[in-house]
């Protein structure tokens, strides 16, 4: 699926997108996404910020930049971030081509966006670009889980969602982050293998 019909998607889920979230981030995204967050620091990128449902998991001191494809989704990261008097500069682009110098920040961040992007080897390659030698990459993906039954349904599904939503269901997320160029340090499976969160630094 190309980007501009990805931001048609979102540009038309941006308003009804954190409701369909809330209970979700209440039960177990919100603790997964303060848990790997709490790496973070320094002057950070969060790729695909979307709505800004990361932003209060960040610890204190951290600058964020937040990019997004979806002009209609970082609107409302913006009014987020506001709330929290958290520091924030929206940034409206394309993961696969960040509009950044190399070596730019200390910490990459990108959740649940690995299965929308066209090409996620690009994508995470990109994010290894603009990430310093000594700093991190902290991911949080739903990915095909290693079980035949589930992920044979997975992939069924998956031509479904990639129309609705832009979301791959089936992809091999940790593959697809060694191929760019990273070198994962950690990975922690939740929800049977569903979720994965990742820590990698560039190689």
């Amino acid at each position: 699926m190309e980007l501009r019909e990805i931001r048609r998607i979102y540009a038309e889920s941006a308003v009804s997108y954190d409701r369909l979230m809330r209970l979700q981030e209440r039960v177990l995204m919100g603790k997964l996404r303060w848990r790997l967050l709490r790496n973070a620091r320094g002057h950070v990128l969060e790729v695909a910020v979307g709505t800004g449902l990361s932003l209060e998991h960040y610890p204190p001191g951290c600058d964020i930049v937040g990019l997004d494809a979806s002009p209609e989704m970082l609107r409302l990261a913006v009014e987020q971030a506001n709330s929290l008097q958290q520091p924030f500069t929206p940034v409206v682009g394309d993961a696969e081509r960040l509009p950044f110098p190399d070596s730019s920040f200390d910490t990459v961040v990108s959740m649940l966006a690995g299965c929308t992007f066209p090409d996620p080897v690009a994508a995470f390659g990109e994010m290894r670009r603009v990430c310093r030698a000594d700093g991190t990459i902290l991911l949080l993906e739903h990915v095909r889980v290693n079980k035949p039954v589930i992920g044979k349904l997975q992939d069924l599904i998956t031509p479904y969602s990639v129309r609705r939503h832009g979301c791959h269901q089936n992809r091999n997320t940790a593959t697809h982050v060694a191929a760019a160029g990273l070198r994962i340090t950690a990975a922690r499976p939740s929800l049977g293998g569903y979720l994965l969160s990742i820590e990698a630094q560039p190689a």
